[in-house]
């Protein structure tokens, strides 16, 4: 998730720079993996004052004295056809690199010495020139650095968040925690501080007219909800007389700053609500709507759309579809259709916020393949309770920056998903966890600069109210983890304390799966752990209902299966030297029930058997000794000192070898490994084709 710190600075007034605010959110929220800063190539550029000109005869140039701040008078000859006596301008310095890779230098032209460069709009990556060199209208002093003047030096934060933490995937989300860290009061960014009264929602009823389903109509608009599984709750308000164009540079700078381009003022306006609040929306052209209708509703088996990205879709029974009383128009939570979408000519709007049911959201997404930055937020969860403020917010913001009146009243069908139950924390409980005593005062403080609401039980409990947006948070432990966090978790204490070790045995096959990583470790292989999924080819293999990858739908049935694909990645990538080795799971059919699961090890030996010496041409390489060896260290572990039987050329192969690698390679077994009756154990040889 990216961040803009200018965009969170607006919701947090503070006055930490990028990287304070980077290590105070690895600290206590989520990683920050990077800190990006946008329009650094800007940076040497200053503002220049021209303080004298002439033009040079029988040329379109000037001669120009220009004050950079240095303390000096700068000649500069320029071509532009605006230069003007008192103006300031961007001004590149003798020795500074333009965004196009042009250095500027001192050089003669038409007898006169120019040092350093007037710059144009165009030269510096910000658009298109219109009269030339690009005018400021700033009262900085020169020599200030551009960035600073233009307000483009924005610095983005790539955040790592994880799947349960839905609510730091918008700036809001991020800025409530920076408040509750800093202490600074969050507020609303003052391009939006003004929010539209929309007034008392129509909330719609049973309609004969659309049979018996629940809806209702404002402006000129009418709303059907007939999918209230896939859609709990739908809303909607019109706006009319907008004026679609490019949007103002302050918007295009924030979605800049996260990452997004920008495309026109309504749909910035959206994707403004989606990165800032999390909150998915999406404007139609209220025209291009038959009879000015939106039905949700779930999709006929084999109906089509054609969605946004020019691409026709084909859809089930089991989606939801936005429709108007004709065809589809929307994918409910994943993209919108090219029908309805806002063009140049569109003038009135229907701006729909709503909230989807996250499991059919996610199987929706697979079956068409379509993941977007909507899907991904409405996936893990979106704060349903909040859509009446947030369609206030943005239609206030469409009508700042396209014009236009909210006509009737905001549309709102169905309710919000059941909200999250109370949760008991007990201070003790928490002492013990995090081995810090802390007050209930200071663990209600706590709780509360991130929203929670807390009510002190007595007897050592604690009531704790948990907002609409943290849907992560379920048990008396998940209050432990927020307490700890908070309050940084390098100031836990590292010594070790008594403890009481647990009733339970440990399980067999950990025990032995530990023994047997620790000598394979000690050996100098490296264990990997690769997803248990294949291609597969034929019956013999379990596919999975719903794989992660249709590729590799199918449960492997042997180790070397996935071994094999590692070998092939490695020498794809020219290192032949390999000693891998993983303790996991091979699948068997069991009838129609769940398949059998067996605990393996596999052990992958390739390339040399360890490094040049500087008396060597080249060092020796594994052989099928080197693999005995192993699986004899491996089997002695697992059996002891039992009688173990080695077979040559045993025969069989190890399940799955040749369905996971191409069709001419070769693989036999040299030895299998036998306690008593049952075989524990294989030396297979793989050759693969150069």
């Amino acid at each position: 998730m990216n961040a803009s710190h200018d965009w969170l600075k607006a919701f947090v007034p503070h006055a930490l720079d990028a990287e304070q605010v980077a290590e105070l959110l690895s600290r206590h929220v989520a990683t920050v993996d990077g800190v990006h800063r946008l329009k650094a190539e800007l940076a040497p550029f200053v503002v220049g004052q021209v303080v004298a000109s002439e033009k040079i005869p029988d040329t379109k140039l000037s001669f120009n004295k220009v004050d950079d701040g240095s303390g000096e008078l700068l000649e500069v000859v320029c071509g532009a056809p605006n230069v003007t006596v008192g103006t300031k301008y961007p001004f590149a310095r003798t020795g500074t690199r333009m965004p196009a890779g042009l250095l500027i230098e001192k050089r003669k032209i038409r007898g006169f010495t120019s040092n350093g460069m007037l710059c144009s709009a165009r030269e510096l990556g910000l658009g298109e020139d219109h009269d030339g060199i690009l005018p400021l209208e700033t009262d900085a002093p020169t020599g200030t650095p551009l960035l600073d003047v233009l307000k483009l030096g924005d610095v983005r934060l790539e955040l790592d968040v994880l799947a349960n933490r839905p609510d730091l995937l918008s700036q809001r989300g991020v800025a409530r925690e920076l408040a509750a860290l800093t202490g600074i009061p969050m507020e609303l960014p003052r391009e939006i501080a003004v929010v539209l009264a929309l007034g008392s929602p129509a909330t719609g009823a049973p309609s004969p007219a659309h049979g018996g389903k629940l809806a209702a109509a404002s402006g000129g608009a009418t709303v059907v909800l007939d999918d209230a599984e896939g859609c709990p709750r739908y809303m909607a308000v019109v706006i009319r007389g907008v004026s679609v164009g490019p949007s103002p540079s302050w918007l295009a700078q924030r979605l800049e700053g996260v990452g997004a381009r920008s495309i026109n003022n309504v749909v910035d306006a959206t994707n403004y609500m989606l990165h800032g609040f999390g909150q998915p929306m999406h404007a139609f052209d209220l025209n291009a709507l038959a009879q000015r209708t939106v039905v949700v509703r779930r999709a006929r088996a084999g109906e089509k759309i054609r969605t946004l990205d020019a691409v026709e879709r084909t859809l089930t029974a089991e989606m939801t579809l936005i429709a108007d009383a004709e065809r589809g128009i929307a994918i409910g939570g994943v993209m919108g259709g090219e029908d309805s979408e806002v063009k140049a000519s569109t003038t009135d709007l229907l701006l729909e916020v709503a909230q989807f049911e996250p499991r059919r959201l996610r199987r929706t997404r697979r079956a068409i393949g379509l993941s977007t930055d909507a899907s991904y937020r409405y996936e893990r969860g979106i704060d349903g309770a909040r859509l009446p403020e947030l369609l206030a917010i943005a239609a206030a913001l469409i009508t700042k920056v396209a014009g236009g009146r909210v006509d009737g009243v905001p549309i709102d069908l169905g309710a919000a998903l059941p909200g999250l139950s109370d949760v008991v924390a007990r201070p003790s409980r928490i002492a013990k966890v995090i081995g810090v005593p802390l007050s209930p005062d200071e663990i209600g403080r706590r709780l509360a600069s991130v929203g929670f609401g807390v009510t002190p039980s007595g007897d050592d409990r604690i009531t704790v109210r948990v907002p609409s947006w943290r849907n992560d948070v379920l048990r008396e432990v998940d209050l432990v983890e927020e307490v700890a966090r908070l309050g940084g978790f390098d100031a836990l204490p590292d010594e070790l304390r008594p403890f009481r070790p647990g009733n339970a045995p440990d399980d067999p096959v950990h025990l032995l799966a530990l023994a047997v990583r620790s000598a394979l470790v000690g050996a100098g292989l490296y264990e990997c752990k690769p997803l248990p999924f294949v291609k597969g080819g034929d019956d013999s293999h379990v596919r999975v209902d719903n794989p992660l990858a249709e590729d590799e739908p199918h449960l492997r049935r042997g180790l070397l299966e996935t071994l094999a694909k590692r070998a092939e990645y490695n020498l794809n990538r020219g290192e032949g030297n390999i000693r891998l080795f993983e303790i996991g799971s091979a699948f068997a059919r069991a009838g129609s029930g769940v398949p059998a699961e067996e605990t393996r090890v596999g052990v992958l030996l390739m390339g040399a058997r360890r490094p040049l010496h500087f008396t060597e041409s080249k060092p020796p390489a594994f052989d099928a000794w080197d693999a005995k060896a192993t699986a004899e260290r491996i089997t002695r572990i697992a059996f002891g000192d039992n009688d173990l039987t080695w077979h040559v050329n045993g025969g069989g192969t190890e399940d799955g070898v040749a369905s996971s690698i191409n069709s001419a390679t070769e693989h036999e077994t040299l030895w299998t490994i036998s306690a008593g009756d049952r075989v524990v154990g294989r030396v297979v040889q793989v050759r693969l084709d150069a």
